[in-house]
């Protein structure tokens, strides 16, 4: 788990500080600021978007948690306010103009991608009485392995649609692919266990699940050297 890679990384790799800026000055809007630009704003809006962040307010609280500069909500919300629509459009075209075929050949993924998801199908309770599920129904519930690349199916198990969907993962690992599920699937336990077994996955993570950088120990320059800083992470 010490790998992982953010959508903040994701987005330096496509659009950089110096692109935003170019898109900026072409719409006409003067970013004056410096400790909260246009880029900063991107950075906000996409987190936000993948976070669900429910508010300016809520929104500069989980930006520390991310790696996001911390500002004052009223900051995010008078910039949100004065930036025009028009250069995020115009972002969202450029960005769009680079996932091409050329982009696309260049990622050069190792493995095939497989999708991994569940479908809960219900009906009344007394047509299914050995499947209870909540309220007056039941139901069974279809985990399904899909073969990106050419849409097939690759393996399904079926279960009771009340069955959580996390340990079926397990089930439907494969170490020739790459392994991609929601967050249903993220117990930290498990995905040990694929980075043991040397299964590749992409996963979005729970919102309580922080990540921290492993610090090495400082030691002086001298022979005699000894370690003057131990850091726990």
């Amino acid at each position: 788990m010490k790998n992982s890679i953010t959508i903040t990384s994701i987005l330096q790799s496509m659009l950089t500080p110096e692109e935003v800026q170019r898109v900026v000055k072409l719409i006409g809007y003067e970013d004056k600021a410096r400790k909260f630009t246009v880029y900063h704003l991107l950075q906000y809006w996409c987190m936000a978007a993948l976070e669900q962040w429910g508010s300016y307010r809520s929104s500069v609280d989980y930006a520390a948690l991310c790696g996001l500069p911390v500002v004052h909500y009223s900051r995010f919300s008078t910039k949100a306010a004065e930036v025009p629509f028009s250069v995020f459009k115009e972002l969202f075209h450029l960005l769009v103009c680079k996932c091409n075929r050329e982009a696309r050949r260049k990622l050069t993924f190792p493995k095939e991608l497989l999708l991994i998801d569940s479908t809960t199908m219900t009906v009344g309770k007394t047509r299914l009485p050995w499947a209870p599920y909540p309220g007056e129904r039941a139901g069974i519930k279809l985990h399904v392995a899909l073969r990106a690349e050419n849409g097939q199916p690759l393996q399904v198990v079926e279960t009771l649609g009340s069955k959580h969907d996390g340990p079926m993962s397990e089930a439907l690992a494969q170490p020739d692919y790459i392994l991609v599920m929601d967050r249903a699937y993220g117990k930290l336990e498990r995905l040990d266990h694929f980075k043991t077994h040397g299964q590749s996955f992409v996963i979005r993570l729970r919102d309580n699940v922080h990540l921290e950088k492993p610090h090495a120990l400082r030691r002086l320059t001298k022979p005699d050297s000894s370690v003057i800083r131990d850091i726990t992470c």
